[in-house]
Order: C-alpha cells, then structure tokens, then sequence
C-alpha cells in the first residue's frame, strides 16, 4: 500500500466555465434547438488575476472569450469536452487555447460585445421555429406571457438580411444592438434567413430566451394561420387582443 501519494489534478485555464458551455451546447443540441448546420456560444470572462498555462499568460482585468470550435454540430454532434471549447483574446480575436478552429462568425460575436460591455453571453442558433419567421423576414409576434412578461424580451426584431460571416452582418448587429443601449444585455434578434442571436449577462439565462421564444414561435405561427381563417381576428396575449410587436 502506497501511503502519502499525491496526485496533483491539472485544470485547464477556465475549466469549469468551459465545462459549462459543452454542456449547453451538447443539451441545446440534443433538445433541437439548432440544426447540424451549426449555431455557436460565446462566453466573455475576465480574470481577477494573472496567471500562465502552456505558453500563454492570461492577464488580471483583461477580457476573454470561451468560444465552441467551427462546426461543432456537423463534426461533433455537439458532443464537445472542456479542452475544445477555445480561449480568446477580446480585444485582438486571436485564439489562445483549445483544440478546434475559430468559427468564421467570430466577427459578428465581437461585434456584440463592443456593443454593449455588459453583454457577457451572445448566442448563435437555427432553431427550427425561430427560423421560420427569420427567412420571412418578419418580426416575431410576442404572445407568450414568459417572453413578454416574466422574461420581458420586448419586441423580437428581424433584422435585414446580411450573408452569413460577412462583415457586414457583424456591423448590423453592431450598431442594431447600440441602438437598445441597456436593453443590449438581454434581447434576441432573428437575423434573415439565418437563425437568432441572443445577447445576455448568464449562459443559463440564454438558453432559457432560447428555448422559450421558440415555443413563442410556433404559437405565433399557429395564431397567423387562425388570423388568416378568420377564427380570431388579432393575435391573443394574456386574455387579450394584440398586434403582438411589444415594445
């Protein structure tokens, strides 16, 4: 029997936030709340102390970004560990740490956060439903009492169509999220034809504005069909009429 033997348990910078974001991203996956496609997560986090691992140094008050890898849903099914969901500079976008490569809509997650230095989460997916009124090009109905009420996400903006990865899409979401000036920290946008993008201050709370606008988006659509059979003649929130457009 070996006594006294210690085994020092190596962490990885970040670690558990890393563990945090695998993990939603592979739950969020697994509840089809993207596609194979794609979608990706961003954390910003902000060390209180310098500190070295591999080569790099991470400095005190200085902003990262915890990011899944490019393709994450196609190559990995978004069954993703600590080490592949990547460290990376904020304010020079080069990445530090991890196994995988930068997705190529790194752009438009900086650009949320230049946007707004309480935004700590921004959020990228094809969920199915949401998607539906994104290639519309039509905002979202808001009827749901958790997204307009407990969780009041305001109007669910579609924005201009803009390609995917280009710069132009990054500069829109951008200067979109400027113009909400506090209301940055918390919204979703659809983007056209595209999927939604969430801005937040919590990973969790992300993931719930995710889940539950897309309930909210298929009852939007089954309401516009009872408008369009003349069952109901306007969109129906919390016992009674509405446009839905929430402001």
């Amino acid at each position: 029997m070996i006594e006294n033997y210690n085994i020092t348990k190596e962490r990885l910078p970040f670690e558990n936030e890393r563990k945090d974001i695998a993990e939603v991203a592979r739950e969020m996956f697994n509840r089809k709340m993207t596609n194979i496609a794609g979608g990706n997560i961003s954390v910003k986090i902000t060390p209180d102390e310098t500190f070295s691992y591999d080569d790099q140094t991470y400095y005190a008050n200085h902003d990262y970004l915890l990011m899944t890898p490019t393709f994450m849903s196609e190559a990995w099914f978004s069954k993703l560990n600590a080490s592949q969901i990547l460290v990376i500079d904020l304010e020079t976008g080069e990445k530090m740490a991890g196994e995988g490569r930068l997705t190529r809509e790194i752009n438009m997650h900086i650009g949320a956060y230049k946007a707004n230095k309480d935004i700590r989460v921004v959020y990228h997916s094809h969920a199915p439903k949401c998607m539906f009124w994104a290639t519309l090009g039509q905002d979202m109905p808001n009827l749901t009492e958790i997204t307009s009420f407990n969780v009041p996400l305001g109007k669910i903006k579609c924005l201009p169509y803009r390609e995917a990865c280009s710069k132009e899409l990054a500069d829109l979401v951008h200067d979109e999220l400027v113009k909400l000036g506090t209301g940055a920290k918390e919204n979703i946008f659809l983007l056209n034809s595209h999927g939604v993008l969430i801005t937040e201050t919590d990973l969790h709370a992300a993931a719930q504005v995710l889940e539950t606008v897309e309930w909210n988006a298929e009852i939007a659509y089954k309401q516009a069909i009872f408008k369009k059979l003349g069952i109901i003649d306007q969109y129906q929130s919390r016992g009674k009429s509405t446009n839905g457009m929430v402001d």
